[in-house]
């Protein structure tokens, strides 16, 4: 007899199983940092907890990150440094943060209970030193924990919120804390008893005619395997980055900022697709997240971007990935960093730039350039005029970061699409409550389904207003809560 055709795109009928080959509580979909908070969260709780990882070992892309968790409002480390945060500080910035469409609700309890985590998470064992770092780093390249990592201090976000900074790195020495973190959380998960299978794909849900989830098929050993899920099925699988057709429907512009993606290798967007295929509703599915970071050194902060009007676009001051999405979106790709001799580096993230330009004045660079005569002339007169004076009347680039470009030679990097690829990941997903259920298009409670982490939309969900450590924490901090909510159903 053929196997049936299981795929993401469409649930198995629960009452075409004959029988059940593994039962559980609480069956998640993903290893990563959500499907890790969302297992001890549930062991916890006393449920029983299986969970099902696509590849050979646990920590999937949160592994990948600098272990930053974005949180404000005043932890002990913003006080020791001497820096004011209020939980209304912090709950303006996210809102802010997530743009047109911020789940409000979500960002109230995330908001509210964000400190509460922090100590959560050093509960499980992530540890924190906190300590300040000044500056401004993507991630620290040192064992400190507080960060200046998004827009705080930036035009318009320092309009509404209080600057503070509000990334909080995990300890780790040098770059790329995500993997201890990771570390820490999966062997928390594993000690309360959580059991996980390893190189198992999540094929489909299993669902009822009423569209309520009773457990999934997965392959384990090359065999479909009928799981039962008595509490329910969190999906905890990641974005969609990875899947061709998925980005080509839901995010075309990805394709043109030559990608490179953030992942594992397994957001293929098939817990995405599992939800969509018992009725789940999805939001920002075009949002993305997209870099090419700049800094360090300090000094490149203090140039500006022109596009091929020679004309300034963005606040360079601001999140490198927000400046990062300005750039992208200029006509036809183009986009230069002009510095002069006092500013001029190579970023350390991508120090094979390519250097478009030298020149003794900026008439020169204008015309290397190809740029229309007297434009990058009179914008460069202006700035210097004003950066002189400690202003920035266009674009409010605050004081610090300002400094004419006098000082000969000049120079353009060469921010232009190809020749600096982009690192980008997706953040639209299921739309859910903030405790996990996942909703359909009514509104309604799909039974027997939960996500979190980037399967489902979050916090962030604006790629010009992502700020680092967003994601670890969204996906940390509803991970726990979908972990909560599938025991009590």
């Amino acid at each position: 007899m053929t196997a049936p055709p299981f795929t993401p795109s469409r649930a198995y009928p629960r009452e075409e199983v004959a029988r059940w080959d593994i039962e559980t509580d609480v069956a998640i979909v993903g290893f990563g940092i959500a499907g890790a908070c969302a297992a001890i969260e549930a062991r916890a709780a006393g449920a029983a907890v299986t969970i099902f990882e696509v590849a050979a070992a646990a920590g999937g892309s949160s592994a990948m990150s600098g272990g930053e968790f974005y949180i404000g409002g005043g932890s002990a480390t913003q006080k020791a440094a001497g820096f004011e945060d209020s939980v209304e500080d912090f709950r303006a910035y996210l809102t802010m943060a997530a743009g047109p469409g911020a789940d409000q609700p979500r960002i109230d309890i995330y908001a509210e209970q964000g400190l509460a985590h922090l100590d959560w998470l050093a509960e499980q064992g992530v540890p924190f030193k906190g300590t300040y770092l000044p500056g401004r780093w993507p991630e620290p390249p040192t064992d400190d924990t507080l960060i200046w990592c998004g827009s705080e201090a930036a035009w318009p976000f320092r309009d509404v919120a209080r600057p503070a900074p509000r990334g909080h790195t995990a300890q780790a020495f040098g770059r790329g804390g995500g993997a201890m973190v990771m570390e820490r959380l999966i062997a928390r998960a594993l000690a309360l008893g959580a059991e996980p299978h390893f190189s198992a794909r999540a094929l489909c849900l299993i669902a009822d005619r009423a569209g309520a989830v009773h457990g999934l098929v997965v392959r384990i050993d090359g065999t479909a395997r009928m799981v039962r899920a008595r509490s329910g099925v969190i999906l905890a699988s990641g974005g969609f980055i990875c899947n061709d057709d998925m980005v080509r429907q839901y995010a075309p512009r990805v394709s043109t900022v030559n990608p490179y993606p953030i992942t594992a290798g397994n957001d293929d967007g098939s817990g995405i697709r599992m939800g969509q295929s018992v009725g789940a509703a999805v939001t920002h599915m075009e949002q993305f997240f997209a870099t090419r970071t700049t800094f360090p050194p300090e000094s490149l902060i203090k140039g500006i971007l022109v596009n091929e009007q020679g004309q300034r676009f963005i606040n360079e001051d601001a999140y490198h990935g927000r400046v990062a999405q300005y750039a992208l979106r200029q006509s036809n790709g183009r986009v230069w960093m002009l510095l002069d001799d006092a500013t001029f580096g190579r970023p350390e993230s991508f120090p094979q730039v390519t250097i478009a330009a030298v020149g003794e004045s900026w008439a020169e660079i204008e015309a290397e350039l190809g740029l229309p005569v007297g434009e990058l002339v009179h914008t460069m007169d202006a700035y210097n005029r004003n950066a002189a004076q400690g202003t920035d009347p266009l674009f409010h680039k605050q004081p610090e970061w300002l400094q004419p470009l006098t000082k000969a030679p000049f120079a353009a990097l060469s921010a232009c699409i190809p020749e600096w690829p982009a690192v980008v990941f997706t953040l639209g997903g299921l739309v859910t409550r903030p405790t996990g259920e996942v909703l359909d298009g009514a509104g309604s409670v799909i039974p027997g389904l939960y996500a979190a982490g980037r399967a489902a939309c979050g916090v962030p969900r604006w790629g010009d207003g992502y700020s680092s450590g967003m994601s670890l924490g969204d996906a940390s901090f509803f991970g726990r809560l979908a972990g909560k909510s599938a025991p009590a159903r």
